[in-house]
């Protein structure tokens, strides 16, 4: 069996968003999965993500640490569930399926409203702002917390901006000379995490952790491997 086996691979970034510029990088998201006996054997390095960065961006994570940053509701790896799927097999299609059961309100809110905080840091960052970069975690500041409100409002949440108004203005946030201030941006980020506190409250939905351990069993079961994979490292 091949060291690892990829089971979803995603486009996300500024072409997932349809925001992207003619000329923008690709972004790719995927969720891997190694074999169970060298994951079980004595000494073995885990690790949980890989990352390849250049023209082409692709981040990908083994499934275990992936399910378990999906219980945390880690904005990007809920992403995943939602992004346009370039590469899937049968295991990654069951693995789409499973977004209802892995996020909880509370999660959610402290996750997404941390990830969009992280990304208020970056855009007020004095470099950024001197260089012109911080419109870029301005979208992301600004597009972590409507997703947040959509995720609440209606379960899901959507990578491409399909709301006319709020991508203008994004859009224009983009623009090399745009009109928008950085006070604008956190006013705008504000409203829309009091939005997501009053839809909070409406919010009944529960995770199944069980539910989501059982298909990770099922796919190490699937996945076992041999016991010379565990003689290769």
């Amino acid at each position: 069996m091949e060291d690892k086996t990829v089971i979803l691979k995603t486009l996300v970034g500024s072409r997932a968003h349809k925001l992207n510029a003619e000329d923008a990088d690709y972004d790719y998201r995927g969720v891997y999965i190694l074999p169970t006996t060298k994951v079980l054997s004595l000494g073995y390095n885990y690790k949980g993500s890989s990352f390849i960065e250049g023209d082409i961006d692709n981040t990908s994570y083994e499934l275990g640490h992936f399910l378990h940053l999906a219980l945390k509701c880690n904005p990007s790896i809920l992403e995943v569930f939602k992004a346009p799927v370039i590469e899937s097999n049968e295991l990654g299609k069951e693995l789409i399926e499973l977004f209802p059961y892995v996020w909880n309100k509370q999660d959610a809110f402290n996750a997404f409203t941390g990830y969009g905080n992280n990304q208020r840091k970056k855009m007020l960052n004095h470099e950024h702002m001197e260089s012109g970069r911080w419109q870029k975690y301005a979208v992301a500041y600004l597009r972590t917390v409507y997703n947040l409100c959509q995720l609440f409002a209606k379960g899901t949440f959507s990578l491409e901006v399909t709301n006319e108004n709020f991508k203008d203005k994004l859009l224009s946030l983009k623009e090399k000379d745009t009109a928008w201030r950085p006070g604008e941006i956190i006013d705008m980020a504000e409203d829309y995490i009091q939005n997501a506190k009053d839809l909070m409250e409406d919010v009944v939905q529960t995770p199944d952790p069980q539910k989501v351990n059982e298909f990770l069993l099922k796919a190490r079961q699937l996945y076992w491997g041999d016991f010379e994979d565990t003689k290769t490292d």
